[in-house]
């Protein structure tokens, strides 16, 4: 029974080996390992996050880079010091390439950059804009009342049903 149960083992490794070695064959065939030059121009990744306390939602139709930003140095293997203009001087202007994509210039292209606020975590804020619509949502023992709320630079359709307390205590404002 031991001796079976060996064979199973050394069986069970072999087959982990070799998927091993595929999976290890898929990623040198595709890999391409990404570097910049210096003057490159390059979008910066950022997650655009919007929220109340606990709860953020990534938004599916926000940015999810700016840019493009100039290269000015690389700093070692894959570390690259990025142009970046002074509303983000909040930010470290040094970034990993996992963080950059590469920018292909086309004359044609016209950039109107969107202004955001970001945070030293690559983070923005959304404030909310007006309050479209309320509504109570009924459970079995209490009603919550509720508010859909649209947010600044965002459209109509963009606009997000938020607990009417916690916008209330949050931006008093809005309901003035």
């Amino acid at each position: 029974m031991i001796q079976e149960t060996s064979e199973q083992v050394q069986k069970i490794k072999e087959n982990m080996q070799r998927a091993q070695a595929r999976q290890k064959s898929y990623y040198d065939n595709r890999h391409r390992p990404l570097s910049f030059e210096v003057g490159d121009h390059v979008f910066l990744r950022i997650t655009p996050k919007s929220g109340l306390g606990r709860r953020m939602v990534v938004k599916k139709l926000s940015p999810r880079y700016l840019g493009p930003y100039l290269i000015l140095d690389r700093i070692g293997e894959s570390a690259y010091w990025l142009a970046i203009p002074p509303n983000l001087s909040g930010i470290h202007n040094v970034f990993h390439v996992s963080q950059l994509r590469r920018y292909l210039s086309d004359p044609s292209h016209v950039l109107q950059p969107e202004e955001v606020e970001l945070r030293e975590n690559l983070m923005y804020h959304v404030q909310p804009f007006q309050i479209l619509e309320r509504s109570v949502k009924q459970l079995c023992s209490k009603e919550i009342p509720l508010v859909k709320v649209l947010w600044n630079n965002k459209s109509a359709y963009e606009a997000t049903w938020e607990g009417e307390d916690d916008i209330r205590n949050r931006y008093l404002e809005l309901f003035n």
